[in-house]
Parts: C-alpha cells; sequence; structure tokens
C-alpha cells in the first residue's frame, strides 16, 4: 500500500479559525466551564486543530489556562461512533491509575451548549511526531522514543481495570469476533460501492478468530502520531485519541501498532520501506521482544491473521470518513484523501488474510 507522501508535520500540526458552525458558543461555554472546570477564569477565545479527522478538536485559552475540548461531529452519525462520553471515561480511569493522559476536566451531555456533546481537558505541553522516519532526530533519540512508545503501551495492557474503575468499560471475551461484527456493520452502513476483497475478508475473518487469553484497556487507534512526548526527551506525556478504545484483546492493540512495519512512510507512521539500521528504528523482532518482556509473554502469535484485521477495521473506518465526505458532514479538510485508501486497504487486508491462510 503506497501513498503519496505528505509533508504530515505542516498538514496535520497546529490550528486553524473555526468557520461557519464550526465555531462554539463561546459565551455558553464560558458559563458551561465556570461551573464545571475547576479554577477557570474567563474569557475564551478558539481555534480548530488541523489534525483528525472524527472528533472536531479544539484549543481553547483564557486567562485560566489553555485547555482541549473534543465535540462529536454535528449531523447524523452511524450508531456508537463518535462516543465522546466514552473518551472522557476511560481517560479519567486511566489518569486516577497514573497513566499518562491528560487531564481531565468535565464532560457536558447538554447538547444545547455548544450542538453536540463534549468534553473539556487539559492542555499538554510537548510534541507530536507526524512522520515515523522523525526527520531532525538522531539514530538513538529515535530508538528510545519508539521503545518508550512499545513501554506504554504495555503500561496500558498492565493497568488494574478495578483501581481504574474500567470493569465495566467493554464486554468480556470474544474480542475480535465482535470487532469483526461490529465494523462489518459499520462498513455495511456506509457502504457506497461494492469491493471484493471487503467481501471475502466479511466471509473469512469471522471463521477464523484467534483464541483470546487476556483482556485489558485496548486503545484501538495506538500509533506514533496518537502520542505527546516531551520536547526534550523520548517520554511519552500523553496517549491522545481514544474514541476507539474498549476492553479487549491487547494483541489487537499491539498488533495495530506493528502495522508501521508492513505500510510504507509516506510521510506518516509507517517505517517499511526506511533504512531502520541506520535511521536507529528498532525492527518488528525487537519490538516483540520488549512488548512481550513487559507483558509477561513468551511470544506473539503469528501475526498475519491479525494484521489482516487491522487493515480491514482500518478499510472500515475509512469507507465511514468516505461516506461523510459523500454527506458533507466530514470535519477535516483531509479527509477527501483518507476516503480514497478504502479500496487498498481491503486489497491488503486480503494480502495478509492469504498468508494466514485464506483461500
Amino acid at each position: 500500500m503506497t501513498d503519496t507522501p505528505i509533508d504530515a508535520e505542516k498538514a496535520f500540526t497546529g490550528t486553524t479559525e473555526p468557520q461557519g458552525e464550526d465555531r462554539l458558543d463561546l459565551d455558553r461555554l464560558a458559563e458551561w466551564m465556570r461551573d464545571n472546570v475547576s479554577g477557570f477564569e474567563g474569557p475564551l477565545s478558539q481555534a480548530k486543530f488541523k489534525g483528525g479527522q472524527s472528533n472536531p478538536t479544539y484549543r481553547l485559552d483564557s486567562p485560566s489556562g489553555s485547555y482541549v475540548l473534543r465535540r462529536k461531529p454535528f449531523g447524523k452519525l452511524l450508531p456508537s461512533a463518535h462516543a465522546v462520553d466514552r473518551e472522557f471515561r476511560v481517560q479519567s480511569g486511566l489518569e486516577k491509575v497514573g497513566f499518562p493522559v491528560a487531564p481531565q476536566h468535565g464532560l457536558c451531555e447538554d447538547e444545547s451548549v455548544i450542538g453536540a456533546m463534549f468534553y473539556v481537558m487539559g492542555m499538554v505541553d510537548g510534541k507530536t511526531i507526524w512522520d515515523g522516519s522523525m526527520p531532525g532526530s538522531t539514530p538513538e533519540i529515535r530508538r528510545q522514543t519508539y521503545f518508550s512508545m512499545v513501554d506504554t503501551l504495555a503500561e496500558l495492557h498492565r493497568v488494574d481495570l478495578g483501581e481504574a474503575c474500567l470493569e465495566s468499560y467493554g464486554k468480556p471475551g470474544n474480542y475480535f469476533g465482535r470487532q469483526v461484527e461490529r465494523w462489518t456493520k459499520q462498513y455495511r452502513l456506509s457502504e457506497t460501492e461494492r469491493l471484493e476483497p471487503m467481501e471475502r475478508l466479511i466471509e473469512y475473518l469471522p471463521a477464523t478468530i484467534p483464541e483470546q487469553t487476556r483482556t485489558s484497556v485496548v486503545h484501538g487507534d495506538y500509533r506514533i502520531d496518537n502520542l505527546i512526548y516531551d520536547k526534550n526527551e523520548p517520554k511519552v506525556l500523553a496517549v491522545l485519541d481514544w474514541e476507539l478504545s474498549t476492553l479487549g484483546d491487547p494483541l489487537a492493540d499491539f498488533t495495530y501498532l506493528c502495522l508501521a512495519w508492513v505500510t510504507e512512510n509516506g510521510g506518516r507512521s509507517g517505517v517499511m520501506d526506511l533504512d531502520r539500521k541506520a535511521l536507529g528504528i528498532p525492527e518488528l523482532n525487537e519490538v516483540v521482544t520488549r512488548y512481550c518482556a513487559a507483558t509477561d509473554r513468551d511470544e506473539v502469535p503469528d501475526m498475519n491473521w491479525y494484521i489482516a484485521y487491522n487493515f480491514f477495521r482500518l478499510a472500515g473506518i475509512m469507507q465511514g470518513i468516505k461516506k461523510r465526505v459523500a454527506d458533507g458532514t466530514a470535519s477535516s479538510a483531509h479527509a477527501r484523501a483518507m476516503s480514497e485508501r478504502v479500496e487498498p486497504l481491503a486489497q491488503t487486508a486480503w494480502d495478509f488474510a492469504k498468508r494466514a491462510g485464506a483461500e
């Protein structure tokens, strides 16, 4: 799968002035924040982050500090999608046990305030790495950055669900079965044309689900650009974008992270076509070994099925974006380009399914 290279740093970093209906009612919002956010003082100013395709995200500045607001998109949405209340809940639980997330300030389920459900969290002062090649960095910093990413994921998978009050955050068992069913349903709800690889995957995946041996919080979109790093050292300060999180099989997260090693860079998180040795980026077997050591595993099973599943799920997500582009409700200027990735993602998923034994 090859994407046209982009300058992700330029495309996704920073904010823009929200336009039209994207503008928030700052008077109503400030009134809500005075009642619900400890220490808040108005007035507010707003800007919209460039990055992100799904839940529109804003930077809010005020005399009491800077905040981040994430809201549901306006308009008709797919069932169970854009659950900002779940994002707030999981981050609040993880914050309680010391896992690196942004400080959570409050959830507003009253749509009359700004027109959609939203939550407010603290602004974490750090940097986002959009390009997996980490231009301008050194081999040692790159290596330690990747290991920090793996270590943080392992830490997530070791979180005690009881201590984090997240025992009921998802259904127990059969995670992959439920996920395949969910993304098949979401794909069907947003389907715009028939794709033969998707039809084959929809038949193959549910018939070949691997056994689930562990349950943990699963982030659902864990990759290098969904983390905030310390500006001066390879340390993760916060994990972002918890929209797809639930309880499930931790191997879903880990094998999703491993997609970077089977995806070309194209200016984003892939490292398959990079000179990893020269750059200092660890090889996949080193990443597997480190994750296994941190999570007390002997090994990770053959990855081909898991990688097929992850590409299938990505195709389902992109199909949702494609439908929102068609309906005029996509939140990002980059959504249209992303929507064109459905077919190549589906084909890549089927290629890995064949490696796993599909016929």
